[in-house]
């Protein structure tokens, strides 16, 4: 996975280009991360190019933003809860220090993790586990892919 797509998300996944999108959701597209170093790291971002924070969606809009979060969050946890028997929890946060648009992080959490991480904001893994190429997404995250997204469908169809 390379290209521009990378430097506009939003833009990309607007126009069908982003790779890494699972679904189209209400207020945003569910996208699978970049690094899988805890599987099934997934991120929502907003559908409007130009939106930094939740205060600069009108109310509605955040509270569909807000739903497609839970809604993203609690397919992680039903695929990873299938996929792994140590699958914890998801944590679900909404932090925007590094990029400029509105986006949640939805991190799995499980009992495998380092016993000085485990109950440790996942900002405290050490830096090589973000870039060390064995956990860049590919082809050997399908299954995974797959199964999120399938979830967020099974989701949907019970609203």
């Amino acid at each position: 996975m390379t290209g521009d797509w990378r430097t506009d998300r939003i833009g990309a996944s607007l126009r069908g280009q982003n790779p890494t999108v699972l679904r189209r959701l209400e207020a945003g597209f569910a996208v699978i991360g970049d690094v899988q170093f805890l599987p099934g790291y997934s991120v929502l971002l907003v559908d409007e190019p130009g939106v930094q924070r939740l205060s600069d969606l009108p109310r509605a809009k955040r509270l569909s933003f807000l739903s497609d979060m839970e809604r993203l969050g609690e397919a992680v946890e039903r695929a990873c809860r299938q996929l792994d028997p140590d699958f914890r929890r998801v944590n679900l946060e909404i932090l925007g220090n590094t990029d400029p648009f509105l986006h949640a992080h939805v991190w799995p959490r499980f009992e495998w993790e380092p016993t000085e991480l485990v109950g440790k904001p996942v900002w405290l893994y050490p830096r090589e586990r973000w870039s060390d190429e064995r956990f860049r997404l590919g082809p050997q995250h399908d299954v995974l892919r797959n199964a999120i997204g399938s979830e967020v469908d099974r989701l949907r169809s019970m609203d």
